[in-house]
């Protein structure tokens, strides 16, 4: 496994819900966001030219519709395949999970497809610690709560084993953390 360095370059810029044109999401409770955890959505291969806007308005449709019944897109913030990074629900209202733990606290970020099956390049790998450095700045969050979905839960493998590698030999910890000794992030 190669590690890269961050590229200084990539500026995070998040698209709001209305680039996706988001559904208003219906209330729902409210919490402070205390530690990061990443997910990926699991299903099918997203490819990087695919429509992420179109499959972020689908998740959310289904999410609130009847089999679901839920308020919102259960992601506070989305990464596509091609890095860029959607704003999904209000990052004050607690996500919502069909596994066993409580998301209160937790802020949710999910990558779009299927990471047991699609690969972690290293511009998503950039991204993903960039956005991670920047919440743990902006909400006080320490770079030591960053963790995975299969950390609280022991029945699912998400975020899939090809961003999970990244956990289990601390990369994105030491990353983030490395990253906000260096600079303030934007």
């Amino acid at each position: 496994m190669s590690f890269y360095p961050i590229d200084p370059s990539i500026e995070i810029i998040i698209q709001p819900r209305s680039s996706w044109n988001a559904q208003t999401a219906r209330p729902y409770k409210k919490h402070t966001p205390v530690r990061i955890t990443i997910h990926h959505e699991g299903g099918k291969i997203v490819l990087e030219n695919g429509d992420a806007k179109q499959r972020l308005k689908n998740i959310q449709t289904w999410c609130m519709g009847p089999e679901r019944n839920w308020t919102d897109i259960p992601y506070h913030y989305l990464i596509a395949p091609d890095g860029t990074v959607y704003q999904g629900r209000d990052v004050l209202t607690v996500g919502e999970t069909n596994t066993d733990y409580d998301p209160t606290g937790h802020l949710l970020i999910s990558f779009l497809g299927n990471y047991n099956e699609q690969q972690l390049n290293e511009h998503l790998l950039d991204v993903l610690v960039k956005l991670t450095a920047s919440f743990c700045q902006q909400y006080d969050i320490s770079p030591e709560t960053i963790a995975t979905h299969r950390d609280y839960c022991g029945h699912t493998n998400c975020p899939g084993q090809n961003i999970y590698t990244y956990f289990e030999n601390g990369y994105i910890k030491n990353s983030v953390k490395k990253l906000l000794l260096e600079a303030p992030l934007k």
